[in-house]
């Protein structure tokens, strides 16, 4: 089992950075292997992915987030960040951790991400 835990969430003015966290911990064997995500969901809208790593470090970025946003992972510390900058109010969701691993789905809680215009 792996447990995700997100953090960095907050409330920013449109053109301003956040930098989101999640950490991993539970089975080592998994979360070395894991593909790790960030998705966002807005009020009304689906879950939508936003950036992928897999454990080799090749990353995904859906095309509204393209050169706006950074993912990387540190492996030794099983983390996983989301640096997001030119921010704008369509970004405001709830953010969320995801670890894909053969056929497991981990979730983080999920943290809020408030653009004000």
């Amino acid at each position: 089992q792996v447990q995700l835990v997100e953090s960095g969430g907050g409330l920013v003015q449109a053109g301003g950075s956040l930098r989101l966290s999640c950490r991993a911990s539970g089975s080592f064997s998994r979360i070395v292997i894991m593909t790790m995500n960030w998705y966002r969901q807005a009020p009304g809208n689906q879950r939508e992915l936003v950036a992928g790593i897999t454990s080799g470090g090749s990353t995904n970025y859906a095309d509204s987030v393209k050169g706006r946003f950074t993912i990387s992972r540190d492996s030794a510390r099983n983390t996983v960040s989301l640096e997001m900058t030119s921010l704008i109010p369509e970004d405001t969701a709830v953010y969320y951790c995801n670890g894909v691993v053969r056929r497991e789905n981990y979730w983080g809680q999920g943290t809020q991400v408030t653009v004000s215009s």
